[in-house]
């Protein structure tokens, strides 16, 4: 788990430098991985097997992998679960779990020949554990932090008096790209937790049978949505880029908390500084997401992370913080966990921050829903909360008198 958690925090700044590469390298074969329990060459097979029955750490697996139908390794017949010759099934079965057994196949993709990866345990592992706690706390606590939030703070009011008067705050075209985002990464973050917490949540509650009816559904709603996820992404990208390029007064915005929690609202421009965070979040974390989605939609296809890693490693990044180089070459196998592992993680951090824009965006302000779900606001909100821009379209506040 380690190694995930340093190429977590390494990777992350640079979500774009993942490097794509032919899926020729992915073919790379490696040593397996070493297991880390306990190294006992002296604990018998008997005494191994009791062991693990029970739960308890059994000896090294460098010891079992070396025993795999060499009939020099073979526990004599008359020792403990001694064989009649030079192999047994067991011997087999870690021949096939270690990499060592003689497999043949018409197959030519990567991976044909793999029947049982033993390195893929730590991934296994982290998604029915860590991955799935990380989930839980992060969406869960952003959840209750705005709970909290709402209850302090209450709804955000229109504080002047309304005019009346609307102003046009996005176009149908606009309003077209985000909805389509939204709404598509609303479907893939319901079934991406459906597919996460299947085993753990629906499985136990429905079955087996009518679960997989649902991951069945899930999985082709999910692949199939992805594709309008990443359009509309690149649509709201080049829309909008020009409005959210940063500038001074964001900082100002910042330094008063965007008047979130009172004491009035600094100028601001079309977006304001908070919405820009939410912007560059949704494009670099969703491209992230997108990349890492395109490479489990295509299998070996794409090796993002081991050319990465190799990178990362030749730039001692690393030691930075004070990590081992990362693993490199990957195996097939291995590219396709760590794109998995970093798809979940991304997309579970971009989904509580979606939270936030969904609660400001609805029950937290008023007024602030009808920019997109009419395309006009009141302008004295605009005025409020988009000083700048509102000045630029509808020109200087006057007193003249409410229009009817």
């Amino acid at each position: 788990m380690h190694r995930l958690i340093a190429a977590f925090l390494i990777c992350l700044p640079v979500l774009f430098g993942l490097s794509v590469a032919s899926g020729a390298d992915a073919q790379t074969n490696v040593p397996p991985q070493a297991s880390t329990v306990d190294t006992n060459p002296a604990v018998s097979k008997l005494d191994d097997i009791l062991r693990r029955q029970e739960g308890l750490k059994t000896a090294d697996d460098a010891v079992r992998a070396t025993e795999t139908g060499d009939p020099e390794n073979a526990m004599p017949s008359s020792g403990q679960l001694g064989t009649l010759g030079g192999a047994s099934d067991a011997d087999l079965w870690r021949a096939f779990r270690f990499g060592k057994a003689d497999i043949s196949t018409q197959a030519r993709v990567p991976a044909a020949t793999t029947l049982i990866q033993d390195g893929g345990m730590w991934w296994l592992d982290f998604r029915r554990g860590p991955l799935q706690t990380i989930a839980v706390y992060l969406l869960g606590g952003t959840l209750l932090a705005l709970a909290l939030f709402y209850l302090v703070r209450g709804r955000i009011p229109i504080e002047g008096e309304k005019t009346g008067r609307t102003l046009l705050r996005f176009q149908a075209f606009e309003r077209f790209g985000h909805w389509m985002l939204a709404t598509s990464f609303v479907l893939l973050g319901i079934t991406g937790l459906i597919s996460l917490f299947g085993r753990t949540v629906i499985i136990p509650a429905l079955g087996h049978e009518a679960f997989s009816s649902v991951a069945i559904v899930c999985k082709w709603v999910h692949n199939n949505v992805s594709w309008a996820f990443m359009i509309a992404l690149i649509f709201v990208f080049v829309i909008w880029v020009v409005h959210n390029i940063p500038d001074r007064t964001d900082l100002r915005w910042l330094a008063k908390g965007g008047g979130l929690l009172g004491g009035g609202h600094p100028p601001a421009k079309k977006f304001n500084a908070g919405q820009k965070l939410i912007f560059w979040a949704v494009i670099l974390l969703g491209g992230s997401i997108s990349l890492s989605g395109l490479s489990l939609l295509f299998p070996f296809e794409f090796n993002l992370f081991g050319h990465t890693f190799s990178w990362l490693n030749g730039l001692g990044a690393p030691g930075w913080f004070g990590f081992a180089d990362l693993p490199y070459p990957l195996a097939p196998q291995e590219e396709m966990q760590y794109a998995q592992l970093w798809h979940a993680l991304i997309s579970v951090l971009l989904t509580a921050i979606i939270f936030a824009h969904i609660y400001l965006g609805t029950i937290g302000m008023e007024g602030a829903f009808d920019a997109m779900g009419k395309g006009e606001v009141e302008e004295q909100w605009a005025r409020e909360h988009h000083s700048i821009w509102a000045e630029e379209i509808a020109g200087p506040k006057t007193t003249a008198s409410k229009e009817p």
